[in-house]
């Protein structure tokens, strides 16, 4: 009896797997139809119009986002050139407008432990 029923939950167990995996496949593939569905009547439409047909293509320069961040890092880490008139003017312009810079900083002070 026992045999029995694990043999027909391991049945069940694999209906219920291929079940999900044939579920999937068939979401995949009418995505798939779809978009080549929306791309051939795009395509048509293009070709009865007399337009040219544009590809779908991902415009994007990898060289444009490293620029971006070396031009970045640039920015941060030259050396400030800073005279004696314009030194807090220097600093205000790269602080932010809420932050005030303090005259004195202090550490902790450690307490004791009761």
């Amino acid at each position: 009896m026992n045999e029995l029923l694990s043999g027909i939950a391991r049945f069940v167990l694999r209906l219920v797997v291929i079940a999900g995996a044939v579920v999937v496949f068939l979401s995949v593939l009418a995505a798939a139809l779809l978009l080549a569905l929306v791309w051939g009547a795009r395509a048509l439409w293009a070709k009865l119009t007399g337009q040219p047909i544009v590809p779908w293509a991902m415009r994007m320069d990898p060289r444009s986002g490293w620029s971006t961040v070396y031009n970045s890092t640039a920015r941060w880490s030259a050396p400030h050139r800073e005279s004696a008139d314009d030194s807090g003017l220097a600093r205000g312009a790269m602080r932010s407008a809420g932050l005030r810079p303090s005259p004195d900083v202090t550490d902790v002070q450690p307490r004791e432990i009761h």
